[in-house]
């Protein structure tokens, strides 16, 4: 169903299939969103990100991430549907940090989740990856709200297992909001490890969209601009896997 989205743009052109990932800028990210819906409580959707519980599971004894969770039902034109909440499970295999456990995170507010934004990302996401893999007829996606913050004698880090696949199909990693920060570059490699490319999400809906069975992802650990002022960085990141794969392996 990608065909419904709006075509000069890197990740309908046929780049994503060919390299495994793309970066997207807001504006672009932007008009794609809006024609698969609405994005009409954008200013609730980012203000909910102040609203996260601390994430208790860190094995590195960290307290610098926060975050909501939700899983939904996605069918290939995009329907979504919110299923029972239901912890996050990853093994070691692609999480050796923190996998291996059922971990249940506060479930993404109601409304946030009943919200045009997140339905109107969602459905997007249905889109884009059921067009990119003809074959899977029902997805299971994750979402995560996260901030991770730069805390005084503590580095925030967006990806503190390293670089990584999460055992999904596809990833899209769409910032919210940055504040008092430097650095969080993402960087992609392939699955030696050699690096394809780094990039830096900056300003709001900036996007990156990665094949997780073709690519390893990493995020840089941010740094305060100023120091003793609250410094965080908002992103949203949703994850699709074939709903007929009952565990990531």
């Amino acid at each position: 169903m990608a065909d419904l989205l709006p075509t000069p743009a890197a990740a309908t052109d046929g780049t994503l299939a060919r390299s495994g990932f793309v970066f997207v800028k807001g504006g672009e990210m932007r008009a794609m969103l809006e024609a698969a819906g609405s994005l009409a409580d954008w200013s609730a959707f980012e203000a909910s990100w102040g609203d996260l519980e601390v994430d208790t599971y860190m094995a590195d004894g960290g307290r610098y991430r926060r975050r909501r969770h939700a899983v939904l039902a996605v069918d290939r034109e995009g329907g979504v549907t919110r299923q029972p909440h239901q912890p996050h499970y990853q093994t070691v295999n692609y999480n050796p940090l923190n996998g291996g456990l059922d971990r249940w995170f506060a479930p993404v507010r109601s409304d946030i989740a009943a919200g045009p934004c997140l339905n109107t990302i969602v459905t997007f996401c249905g889109r884009l990856f059921s067009g990119l893999s003809p074959t899977i007829t029902k997805w299971k996606a994750e979402v995560h709200q996260f901030r991770i913050e730069a805390n005084p004698g503590e580095a925030g880090k967006p990806t503190p297992e390293g670089m990584h696949r999460d055992g999904v199909d596809w990833v899209l990693v769409l910032l919210i909001r940055r504040h008092n920060i430097r650095s969080g570059t993402t960087t992609i490699a392939d699955l030696g490890k050699t690096s394809l490319g780094s990039f830096t999400l900056t300003d709001p809906l900036d996007a990156a969209i990665v094949d997780d069975s073709r690519v390893y992802h990493g995020v840089t650990p941010i740094e305060p601009i100023v120091e003793g002022e609250p410094a965080w960085r908002d992103v949203l990141v949703v994850t699709f896997r074939d709903a007929a794969r009952s565990r990531i392996d």
